[in-house]
C-alpha cells in the first residue's frame, strides 16, 4: 500500500498521519515534501503519527532522520507518535530510538511541545 499522509492542527502543533509504507521512491519522497511544505508553512511543531504505518525500509529510515535534521535546522521539533511493533523494533535495531522522542498518547506527545 503505497503512502498516504494528511495533515491536521492540534494546538501549537501539527499531526501528520501516515499510513502505508515508508519505502524508496515515492513513499519517503511524500514524507520529505510535507514535512517541507509544513515548515514552509511555519508549522515547526510536527507530530508523525505512525499509527497506519506497517513498513519502513532503510530509505523510509534515512528519511525520518532527514526530516528530523531538517526541522531542527528551522528552529522546530519533530517526534514520533504510536508506533507498530515493527517500526519499533527496527528504531530500537538501528539505535535512533535514542534520537526521537517517542509517545505512545497524543495528549501526552502534543502537552510535550509547551
Amino acid at each position: 500500500m503505497p503512502l498516504r499522509a494528511t495533515h491536521r492542527d492540534a494546538g501549537q502543533a501539527t499531526v501528520l498521519d501516515l499510513s502505508g509504507k515508508i519505502t524508496l521512491g515515492e513513499g519517503s519522497a511524500l514524507l520529505r515534501t510535507t514535512v517541507r511544505k509544513l515548515l514552509d508553512d511555519q508549522r515547526t511543531r510536527i507530530l508523525l503519527n505512525l499509527a497506519d504505518v506497517d513498513y519502513i525500509d532503510s530509505s523510509g529510515i534515512g528519511e525520518l532522520v532527514s526530516a528530523y535534521t531538517t526541522v531542527k535546522g528551522r528552529g522546530g521539533e519533530l517526534k514520533l507518535l504510536h508506533l507498530t511493533k515493527k517500526v519499533h523494533d527496527l528504531l530500537q535495531l538501528t539505535k535512533l530510538f535514542t534520537v526521537f522522542e517517542v509517545y505512545s498518547d497524543e495528549s501526552t506527545a502534543l502537552n510535550s511541545f509547551q
